[in-house]
């Protein structure tokens, strides 16, 4: 099994922990603020991982090109602008069919990973991303209990164009990190991953910072205040990145955030036998075609 694979499927685990650790910061943090908590807590989990992988690999630190800090930064705010994207749409009414086009960002990891760093594809990938994109867009009008009328009339919504901005913001900045972590030209890939995500969240942290405490100044005390489950949600947090960047950094980001999409299925398991909770047949057919394009992708990777 090529390493990418379980580097994937461990960060894929440790979002969906995350997620679900997010959750009970409802209430005490403003939605902004809790997403600077996934960036600002996980930093010392990268900071230690880039120090232990300097250690192990014996390896001099990284020179800092032009380039690199060009798509570091720029991968940095597109990931901040998704997210704000993403609190934009749910702002509407009527977000349900906008929350299900955002799915879509492995169609934009595809196309921004041609566009920028002319990463191609096999037909069966092609394949597998149109079913995985298929079962995520049923999945998610299942849960939203969206019916196909009332999805086409969606289409032309002004919150639909937002849930496509979100997915583009966060395929471009899967594309970017990629990028960043190759421009390094290391012979470790550990070394080009660890050093890439410990730079994109010191800029990541500084930029929210300013976001912050220029719209919500007191989120920035209320963070701190809130520590200890703030620091658990940058554990699981830190761990997934570091999954995520070390597979970034070895395979095309497109099979990477494709076979992601596993986190969706364990979601799906927890939902029932965790929560107990109903699923429709329109979920169950939404999942059943993500995990054939993951076994696509499996095969084909």
């Amino acid at each position: 099994m090529e390493l990418w694979i379980p580097l994937t499927i461990g960060a894929a685990f440790f979002q969906n922990i995350r997620s679900a650790l997010q959750k009970h910061l409802q209430g005490k943090l403003s939605t902004l603020g809790a997403a600077y908590v996934r960036f600002l807590y996980a930093w010392p989990v990268a900071l230690a991982f880039f120090f232990t992988v300097i250690v192990y690999e014996q390896q001099p630190l990284p020179g800092m090109s032009a380039g690199f800090l060009a798509y570091a930064l720029l991968g940095g705010i597109c990931q901040i602008m998704f997210t704000v994207f993403l609190l934009w749409l749910f702002s509407f009414h009527n977000f349900a069919v906008g929350t299900t086009i955002s799915k879509l960002e492995t169609v934009m990891v595809a196309i921004f990973g041609l566009l920028l760093l002319g990463d191609k594809l096999t037909l069966p990938v092609l394949v597998a991303i149109a079913m995985s994109t298929l079962g995520l867009v049923v999945l998610s009008a299942g849960q939203a209990k969206l019916s196909i009328g009332n999805l086409v009339v969606g289409l032309w919504r002004f919150p639909t164009l937002i849930g496509l901005a979100c997915a583009a913001w966060l395929g471009m900045s899967v594309v970017l990190f990629r990028a960043a972590s190759l421009s390094l030209g290391s012979d470790s890939f550990l070394v080009s991953a660890s050093f890439t995500l410990l730079i994109v969240l010191i800029l990541q942290i500084a930029i929210m910072a300013i976001m912050i405490g220029l719209r919500e100044p007191d989120q920035l005390k209320q963070v701190i205040r809130h520590w200890r489950p703030a620091a658990l949600v940058g554990l699981s947090g830190g761990l997934a990145s570091i999954g995520w960047f070390s597979a970034f950094t070895l395979q095309n980001a497109t099979y990477v955030r494709a076979l992601g999409q596993i986190e969706l299925v364990f979601t799906f398991i927890a939902t029932l036998l965790f929560f107990r909770e109903k699923v429709s047949g329109v979920e169950i057919a939404g999942i059943a075609l993500i995990i054939g394009a993951i076994i696509m992708i499996l095969l084909a990777g």
